[in-house]
């Protein structure tokens, strides 16, 4: 299992840095900005059902589901904000 978190923990954080560098190209989508803003309130929202329900992964599927999320957001880009954005970041495009 560390093994496989290590790995979201990787793919998350280039997807982060790709996704940053996405958002502040200047033919991002209208739609980002506020889907980002609604990412970043799930993250510090303070009720969190599955937490109720099962304390002990309650802070590992919120990190699951924002890294699941950044990476489909990445997918429905534009593929020259896309290419762009993985350029500035130092990233090699994904086939």
């Amino acid at each position: 299992m560390g093994i496989r978190i290590l790995r979201l923990w990787r793919l998350a954080r280039t997807d982060f840095r790709v996704l940053w560098h996405a958002l502040r190209h200047p033919d991002r989508p209208r739609w980002l900005w506020p889907v980002m803003a609604a990412l970043a309130l799930y993250a510090v929202w303070p009720f969190d059902p599955i937490s109720v329900l099962v304390p002990a992964i309650g802070l590992l599927d919120d990190v699951v589901v924002i890294a699941l999320a950044v990476h489909w957001l990445l997918k429905l880009l534009p593929s020259h904000v896309l290419r762009a954005a993985q350029q500035r970041a130092g990233i090699a495009p994904r086939a």
